[in-house]
């Protein structure tokens, strides 16, 4: 299982990229279509256009890594437009595992009223 480093953002692209894509490709994507430094140690996400794969870019201090992983299915993905999503943990694992994270919303919690 792939987990985000702590404090670290989780970038999803929502345009699909061409999946032949290698690193140095995916880092420039980085700079261009979401503004971002690909050495920050954030980790961005591509869909591919056939929404059975995705691929995943991090740099870890001393390198880049890239990953990749194609689902039997296709995985759930956001509509396509131009821009970025910011995932939390939780729906990067939903999405890495092929669940509809998109439908999943974090409760709402209510604090206790002080005055009360």
């Amino acid at each position: 299982m792939i987990t985000a480093p702590t404090g670290r953002r989780i970038l999803l692209a929502t345009l699909p990229i061409d999946g032949r894509k290698g690193m140095d490709a995916l880092s420039g994507l980085v700079q261009q279509m979401l503004g971002a430094n690909v050495f920050s140690g954030d980790l961005f996400i591509f869909r591919t256009k056939r929404s059975d794969r995705v691929k995943l870019l991090a740099w870890d201090g001393s390198g880049l890594w890239l990953c990749q992983k194609r689902l039997e299915k296709r995985f759930a993905w956001p509509p396509i437009r131009q821009g970025v999503i910011n995932l939390t943990t939780a729906q990067m694992a939903m999405l890495l595992e092929g669940l509809d994270w998109t439908r999943v919303s974090p409760l709402k919690i209510n604090t206790p009223c002080r005055a009360c």
